[in-house]
């Protein structure tokens, strides 16, 4: 399984779980996703409301800490994305396979890493 690449440097510390924390710590490492953050915020909370569940809400925080997570280390931010632009350039399925398996250990790592 695929660890996480840190090198020992951290662009910032870990940010609290919070939509706010994380959008603040997101325009530091990774300020072209705000985009695609905001709209999953939209998107979370009107399931919450629809479903009457704040569960969409935790799914949202808990996926945006793991984004963090792999964004704050610059080591792990370049595996990652170099596996994922990889996995879609890929010139066979098994090549694509391989990539896509390293972007989804990077991922898992980094979300037990803020779900300790």
């Amino acid at each position: 399984m695929s660890q996480p690449v840190h090198d020992g440097v951290e662009l910032i510390p870990r940010p609290e779980q919070s939509p706010a924390a994380l959008k603040a710590a997101l325009a530091v490492v990774a300020a072209d996703r705000l985009p695609e953050m905001i709209d999953g915020q939209t998107r979370a909370m009107a399931e919450a409301i629809a479903t009457g569940s704040v569960q969409p809400i935790r799914a949202f925080v808990t996926h945006w800490a793991a984004v963090v997570e792999i964004e704050r280390h610059p080591a792990t931010a370049q595996a990652y994305h170099r596996a994922n632009y990889l996995a879609n350039h890929a010139g066979t399925v098994q090549e694509c396979r391989e990539h896509a398996t390293t972007v989804a250990e990077l991922y898992r790592a980094a979300y037990a890493a803020v779900n300790e």
